[in-house]
């Protein structure tokens, strides 16, 4: 049975007027801002102004917002292909901080902030954190992690914008973090989920009972996860659990959160235009029909986004939400166009094969798909670690569990894959996004 939510204290709502203002207005505001990003953009990026010219299109073109359909995708690979400085729309001088991703598949991604983009940020995870009833009061574990990843300064500069008391943490050493979660009475946490799961399972092992401590609300971001590890972990701690999206490219986290009614995440729509396209043709699509979102940034000085494919897969709610904020929600990110798996001509997603787990009593939220190849077919082995009392029962009962979960895979995916259940705490645990695909095949 799930633990019932703590109680917050009233709420302290700093000034949000943008988040309640008439949707004409916001509109209005949509596209005085856009004309002049687009400008920025034709004045001082060659890229933008080369791709412009090729379709024929100056910036008077843009005259209204149905219009930005008119102007070119802006993809990963250029931010790359124009590594380090290539898309900045300011001088250096007028720089005052730039980020990086890890760069783990070749050259890093590099982003840039003006002082008024530091701002415009600090400004969005304020505002991201009111929504998700936190106040002045409250002291704030930050558990993303620092350095050139924008999570973690992302975060912190919005909760001493909000009034509250950070801890920057950082990500690791995870048995500090139990420590000063219990000793310095935090109220909220910032992190990954499975970050945050692991977190719970340590603290189990060090006789820490979350429920019982002042923990009231999580901010989980920067990876895919379901609704139902949200339910897994409010049942676990009794806490509420909030969705909060950004990427670097855009500006990091504070794109769009959730509110308590915890139906889609709110996006700012006053610095962020977002647009749903069908991922294959581009074509825009009309609220309520999945597809990519798409996303520009309407205020950012230092190195303005336009219409830049997030690869993220989700559809746009424009139907009033019951907390009265006019801004439209996206749905939950599920998974991205680009983490698809094909195996034996199945279209996979990491995201469903989680579902289907927590839906199998036994089991716990970790788990790991491997993929190989043998005789030229494509192999998927997905190990799930099985709660201590399961795999101490006789070797029926876990065989039998294995066989309800590969049921309930096949079921969601519609393809039979081989399941191995692995004891407690065998997969390695992530401290940032944890790495859900382990690809051998091209080692097969």
């Amino acid at each position: 049975m799930s633990a019932a939510p703590k109680a917050s204290p009233p709420v302290f709502h700093p000034v949000s007027a943008p988040d309640y203002l008439p949707t004409p207005q916001l509109r209005e505001l949509q596209l005085m801002r856009l004309k002049a990003i687009v400008a920025r953009g034709w004045d001082r990026v060659p890229l933008e102004r080369k791709r412009m010219e090729a379709r024929g299109l100056t910036p008077e073109h843009i005259a209204s917002l149905p219009d930005i359909a008119k102007l070119p995708f802006t993809v990963k690979s250029d931010l790359r292909d124009t590594y380090p400085f290539g898309l900045f729309a300011s001088p250096m001088e007028e720089i005052v901080r730039l980020h990086a991703s890890s760069g783990t598949t070749g050259k890093p991604i590099v982003v840039a902030y003006t002082q008024q983009d530091v701002n415009v940020w600090t400004s969005v995870m304020v505002r991201s954190f009111a929504i998700c009833g936190l106040h002045h009061g409250d002291v704030i574990q930050n558990a993303y992690g620092y350095g050139l990843f924008t999570g973690g300064l992302g975060a912190h500069y919005g909760g001493e914008g909000l009034g509250a008391t950070v801890i920057p943490i950082s990500g690791g050493n995870t048995d500090r973090q139990i420590m000063v979660m219990k000793d310095f009475r935090v109220t909220a946490i910032c992190s990954t989920p499975s970050y945050f799961l692991h977190l719970i399972e340590r603290a189990a092992q060090l006789d820490v009972d979350i429920r019982e401590l002042p923990l009231r609300a999580g901010v989980f971001g920067a990876e895919p996860w379901t609704e139902g590890m949200r339910k897994r972990i409010e049942a676990l701690t009794g806490i509420r659990a909030f969705d909060i999206y950004g990427l670097s490219e855009i500006i990091g986290p504070g794109v769009a959160v959730e509110c308590p009614h915890q139906d889609g995440l709110h996006i700012f729509e006053d610095h962020f235009y977002p647009e749903i396209v069908d991922p294959d043709t581009g074509a825009v699509l009309p609220d309520g029909e999945e597809g990519e979102l798409v996303l520009t940034t309407l205020s950012k000085f230092a190195m303005p986004m336009i219409r830049y494919r997030t690869r993220d897969i989700t559809s746009l709610i424009a139907e009033p939400c019951p907390c009265g904020r006019s801004l439209r929600r996206m749905r939950r990110i599920g998974r991205r166009s680009d983490d698809m798996l094909i195996i034996r001509g199945v279209n996979v997603f990491p995201s469903q094969v989680e579902a289907a787990l927590l839906e199998v009593e036994g089991t716990l939220p970790h788990y790991q798909i491997i993929l190989t190849r043998r005789h030229g077919l494509d192999q998927m082995e997905v190990q799930v670690e099985v709660t201590a009392e399961s795999f101490s029962d006789k070797i029926g009962a876990l065989e039998q569990l294995n066989d309800k979960i590969a049921d309930a895979i096949e079921h969601v995916l519609g393809i039979r894959v081989l399941v191995t259940l692995v004891e407690p705490h065998t997969i390695q645990r992530s401290e940032g996004k944890a790495k859900r695909v382990i690809d051998k095949r091209s080692q097969s």
